[in-house]
């Protein structure tokens, strides 16, 4: 597959030929699904807690006498029928994540940069940096490929100065190569990947490397 790779302003430079087997290959949505679904589970802190009747601080005498007040028969004040009482069946502390085999997680994530480039949402930018790490410096660059839309820039690597002049950016997103994540990148309606990013990835990706 082949796609034009811009300037940073925004004009056409050369061509560069995506990998088929990272760029190319046909979506697989259900293997989408259990990559974004994995990551939110992940991400669960799973701290919600509620006491039972056995947690519940409160006297265990009966309210009032078994027999002969005409109301119907119950336990202490702790009972989870009465107000301020235990919760029955509430939920407690749990650890929501789990693991999904690797070559599932490598296949989403191909898949849906596979989606994004047939979809011309992808677009291919000569490598840059932010040597001042002002906002407006990559608002001026980024104002070239997205309009106010949920945008995704794929780094070739872990570049300090770009995210602090992104991180006061809404809707934007900074991913490296070798840290992609199903869920940012699914919902990511321009996704800007950085020249020496593609065969980064592609290395990243290859099918050779899944083999080991």
């Amino acid at each position: 597959m082949e796609k034009k790779v811009y300037s940073t302003s925004g004009k056409e430079l050369r061509t560069i030929t995506l990998d088929d087997k990272v760029f190319g290959l046909p979506v697989n949505d259900d293997v989408i699904y259990y990559a974004i679904t994995n990551e939110l589970a992940n991400r669960r802190v799973g701290t919600a807690c509620t006491k039972t009747r056995a947690e519940v601080h409160g006297s265990n005498n009966k309210p009032y006498k078994q027999k002969g007040t005409g109301n119907a028969r119950r336990g202490d004040k702790k009972s989870p029928i009465t107000v301020g009482g235990g919760t029955i069946f509430g939920p407690k502390p749990r650890d929501f994540s789990y693991s999904i085999p690797k070559k599932e997680k490598r296949l989403a994530m191909k898949s849906i940069l596979s989606s994004h480039a047939q979809g011309d949402r992808l677009t291919v930018v000569e490598d840059f940096t932010v040597e001042s790490g002002k906002t407006k410096d990559l608002v001026s660059i980024l104002k070239n490929f997205a309009k106010d839309e949920r945008t995704v820039l794929i780094l070739k690597d872990d570049d300090a100065k770009i995210k602090q002049a992104g991180r006061n950016i809404p809707n934007l997103s900074f991913l490296a190569y070798n840290r992609l994540e199903a869920h940012t990148l699914f919902y990511g309606r321009k996704v800007i990947i950085l020249e020496s990013a593609v065969k980064n990835l592609s290395d990243f990706y290859a099918e050779d490397k899944e083999a080991k």
